[in-house]
């Protein structure tokens, strides 16, 4: 039996999360933080039995997922101050 994943990018908590710290974290920290959700992310999947392609797809898409939540976030800002 094939244990089919959770698409990543659907995962709206974790995406979230990862968004809000990611928008107060600059440089080294930023990159620190998000090394270190991508090797449990990627431990996490193993576990589950995921092979690495699977584990890149939806890494990327997990990627993806909240780099448009931090967009969604900057123009909601943006446009706070514009209206404020």
């Amino acid at each position: 039996m094939t244990l089919l994943q959770f698409p990543a990018d659907r995962r709206t908590g974790d995406v979230r999360r990862c968004a809000e710290t990611l928008s107060d974290l600059h440089g080294h920290a930023a990159n620190q933080f998000w090394r270190t959700e991508m090797a449990e992310f990627a431990r996490s999947m193993r576990q589950r039995g995921a092979d690495d392609q699977e584990i890149s797809r939806q890494a990327a898409l997990f990627m993806h997922a909240v780099q448009m939540e931090l967009q969604m976030m900057f123009a909601e800002q943006d446009a706070d101050v514009s209206a404020g």
